[in-house]
């Protein structure tokens, strides 16, 4: 089994949706690791400020992050660029993902080649 599961959820909403949301996909991911699948977690949109958040060892969800964090593809260069995380998302040495070449952007993660891969898209 393959899962993709991208995260989407705003970490400067400040809402326990947002926390819980981001939790759940983590978790997610841990669960089809622990069972031998193959998975691979990608932040998209305002998502991509939640890579330094998450790597504050205080954050709520640090631990479960250091566990899943070998399955982090990276984040939306693109995304990451409008939301001003691409600073953070450099310094914590994960990749920007520009396989889908959006006009007018730096290039954005492409779902569709997920998809054609045979992955399960779960978005939170």
């Amino acid at each position: 089994m393959k899962a993709a599961v991208i995260v989407m959820s705003d970490p400067k909403s400040g809402t326990e949706e947002a926390l819980g949301r981001v939790f759940n996909a983590l978790a997610t991911a841990y669960d089809f690791r622990q069972n031998g699948d193959e998975v691979t977690i990608r932040f998209h949109g305002t998502a991509t400020r939640w890579i330094g958040e998450l790597s504050k060892a205080d954050h709520p969800a640090h631990e479960l992050f250091e566990a899943v964090k070998d399955d982090v593809a990276g984040v939306s260069c693109a995304c990451a660029d409008v939301f001003g995380a691409t600073e953070e998302v450099e310094t914590s040495g994960f990749d920007l993902i520009k396989d889908n070449p959006v006009p007018g952007t730096t290039g954005m993660s492409s779902l569709q080649k997920l998809v054609a891969d045979g992955y399960t898209v779960l978005t939170f």
